[in-house]
């Protein structure tokens, strides 16, 4: 759709928001596809919203696009309850790309234009510059008034814990703020999806099980911005890189296999699992490792065992699958996101 038409508003654009001062003359008329863009900046139009998708018969439908806090994501579902899907926007997926484009997405991340820009320096350079700006306009303009340099530090620290189980009273000492502050800046960047708590599985095992989650960077060019990673030797020689591939790895999972639930898990006596997915009835396991050859280790033994596990996965930056014992295959983590 053409920015001039009729039917698309982009509410940082003061001609659009002139033509919205009175939005039943400006929405009611149209028909066919209507695109409003940047809607947080006029959760105000909710409520008409829902009046004109209950018309019958329906001329028109809106395309609601935007930046998204829970709070407005639970506006939008409480007053267009029946009349809403909500789709997330996630950036490139490897599953888009292909594998050839393995490197350079782990490196730059999903952002098209940090993705598709012309070298090294202009993508770094955009992603901090995206930074920047998420912090200091979009949040604000979500209502959120926690000042961006204190964000931006705890960002910088959680980049330091990426892949980590939770540890609020260690960030807060870091930070020198109360626990139930970093537990609150936690929550916001979660809400806003630039962070990822993943949950901790537990059950009736008879060992001592880890219960908090685990927090990553959902982006893995941002959290190679915040770490000062510029390149991909910066990235090799890096003591986060496998924390790194195993963030990366976890949302390309997450994205493309869309299961029906996901959790960790993680004794107290050092066994684990990257990822433990729910879907259609079964029990998959994910490991995620950044080896040349991945092999079985007790962890995936006692995993497969405590866990009952239908299938366990160990994702690799590799090309070739093969099995390492019944149940457990290595597979190339590009070929699993693109599985059907």
């Amino acid at each position: 759709m053409p920015p001039d038409s009729l039917n698309y508003f982009d509410l940082e654009d003061p001609q659009s928001l002139a033509r919205l001062s009175e939005p039943n003359t400006a929405l009611r008329p149209l028909k066919k596809l209507v695109v409003i863009d940047e809607i947080q900046r006029r959760p105000d139009l909710f409520p008409l919203l829902r009046v004109l998708a209950d018309r019958r018969p329906l001329p028109a439908r809106f395309l609601v696009l935007g930046s998204a806090s829970l709070d407005l994501l639970r506006q939008s579902s409480e007053t267009l309850a029946g009349r809403i899907e909500t789709v997330p926007l996630e950036g490139f997926r490897l599953s888009d790309l292909g594998a050839a484009a393995q490197g350079r997405h782990w490196l730059r991340g999903g952002f098209p234009l940090a993705y598709t820009a012309r070298n090294e320096p202009d993508s770094l350079s955009w992603r901090r510059q995206f930074l920047q700006t998420f912090l200091e306009r979009d949040l604000p303009q979500l209502g959120i008034t926690i000042p961006a340099l204190a964000l931006r530090r705890f960002w910088n620290m959680v980049a330091h814990y990426h892949g980590q189980i939770w540890s609020g009273s260690e960030l807060a000492r870091a930070l020198g703020v109360s626990e139930p502050t970093v537990r609150r800046y936690l929550d916001l960047m979660a809400d806003v999806f630039m962070l990822r708590q993943l949950p901790p599985w537990f059950e009736n095992l008879g060992k001592r099980q880890v219960k908090a989650p685990k927090v990553y960077v959902r982006d893995t060019g941002l959290l190679h911005a915040l770490l000062g990673i510029s390149n991909q030797r910066d990235l090799e020689f890096h003591p986060k890189v496998g924390a790194s591939w195993e963030g990366y790895a976890v949302e390309e999972v997450l994205k493309s296999f869309r299961p029906d639930e996901a959790y960790y898990w993680a004794t107290h006596n050092g066994a684990e699992l990257d990822l433990l997915l729910f879907k259609d009835g079964r029990r998959i396991g994910i490991e995620c490792k950044r080896a040349d050859a991945p092999v079985l280790t007790t962890s995936m033994r006692i995993a497969l065992a405590d866990l009952k596990l239908d299938r366990l996965c160990v994702l690799y930056p590799g090309d070739k699958t093969y099995s390492l014992a019944k149940k457990v295959e290595v597979v190339p983590l590009a070929k699993f996101v693109n599985a059907k």
